[in-house]
């Protein structure tokens, strides 16, 4: 059976029942319907209107995010009334709150920032509001909310409901008043937040930020190394931010198994142990005489572990040692731990210190 079509731009494609404008456009490599508040894999609100597409015979431009197709759909992506709408709605967020791209520590990756440059909305036509003290809160170290840069897309209540299913914050108050909030309009430190950061991730504007980050460099400063999480043994994959040689941030891959771009709050900002003054090295071996630590080679730290094993199961049997394996070494690591003690050693006395 033969699947429907409709027309975009004058392009006939197919599509599958279901499917919203976006997807069908998207999936025909049509890239010039823009969008803020769609979050892929979340529930579509059409919320910030700039997806806004004609669809002829139709009384109103549409939002294609949230309109689901329809065969023999005519559908244009751009035209003068499309512009016109799209400009007042960039004209609508940027007067709504302190969108200064000049110190604004997402400059270069905001999303709101790269359509007001495409469609040349420098100045809005509308009066700023008059000034208050914008919410502003930091939190354990980890995440800034901004709500001076929010513009109420609503892609991190869906980032949190949703994609991480912790349910910690939502859209609070109504009209001209409405804000993210988490729970009873608490700060996050002391609400359900896991501090994953996910709605960072997910944001478009400035208005969320990894704390640790800011002032340590924009982003075209910066190159991404992807790796893989060296916390537990799910694998999930990272994009080290890198600049100086230093890693600056860690975001999730998008769409790469197994986490899908979500991370947990090690994972995402469990980053720095790397740098801490506190971390090893070096071997170190206590010295006979005075039993003062000092560093030693590899060679002499391994002989003298296996000579101590050797001797403490010689005299009291295998059961008496025991192995814990680092939470940050990877999986083979792990493995080979486990079968050093229970086939070589013989003992089961073997865990993993993530479990405590």
């Amino acid at each position: 059976m033969s699947k429907p079509t409709l027309t975009i731009n004058g392009m006939t494609v197919e599509f599958q029942p279901g499917q919203t404008i976006l997807e069908v456009a998207r999936a025909a490599g049509i890239y010039t319907i823009p969008t803020l508040c769609h979050l892929k894999d979340t529930t579509a609100t059409g919320s910030c209107r700039m997806c806004m597409v004609e669809v002829e015979r139709a009384r109103t431009l549409l939002p294609a995010c949230a309109t689901v197709a329809a065969a023999g759909m005519v559908i244009h992506t751009e035209s003068p009334r499309i512009d016109a709408s799209r400009r007042m709605v960039l004209e609508l967020l940027l007067a709504s709150g302190n969108h200064n791209c000049l110190v604004c520590e997402a400059n270069g990756v905001c999303e709101l920032q790269a359509l007001a440059y495409r469609y040349q909305v420098a100045t809005p036509d509308f009066a700023y509001p008059p000034d208050h003290p914008y919410y502003l809160e930091d939190n354990k170290n980890l995440i800034r909310r901004d709500l001076s840069k929010c513009i109420m897309c609503g892609r991190c209540v869906r980032a949190c409901n949703e994609k991480q299913v912790n349910q910690a914050i939502s859209i609070g108050y109504r009209g001209a008043h409405n804000k993210i909030v988490t729970r009873a309009d608490i700060t996050y430190s002391d609400s359900d937040c896991v501090f994953c950061g996910q709605c960072v991730q997910d944001c478009p504007v400035g208005a969320l930020l990894e704390l640790k980050a800011m002032g340590q460099g924009r982003p075209w400063e910066t190159h991404k190394v992807r790796t893989t999480c060296p916390y537990c043994g799910v694998g999930c994959q990272l994009l080290l931010h890198v600049r100086a040689g230093k890693i600056i941030k860690v975001t999730g891959v998008e769409g790469a198994a197994p986490n899908k771009g979500r991370l947990c709050v090690k994972g995402r900002f469990g980053y720095d142990f790397i740098y801490s003054p506190e971390r090893l090295t070096t071997p170190l071996v206590r010295d006979k005489k005075g039993g003062e630590l000092r560093e030693a080679s590899w060679d002499e730290a391994l002989d003298l572990v296996a000579a101590k094993l050797k001797e403490t199961i010689a005299k009291h049997g295998p059961d008496s040692v025991a192995g814990v394996s680092c939470a940050r070494s990877i999986n083979e690591d792990s493995y080979q731990m486990q079968k050093l003690f229970r086939a070589v050693i013989g003992t089961n006395n073997i865990d993993h210190c993530a479990r405590t």
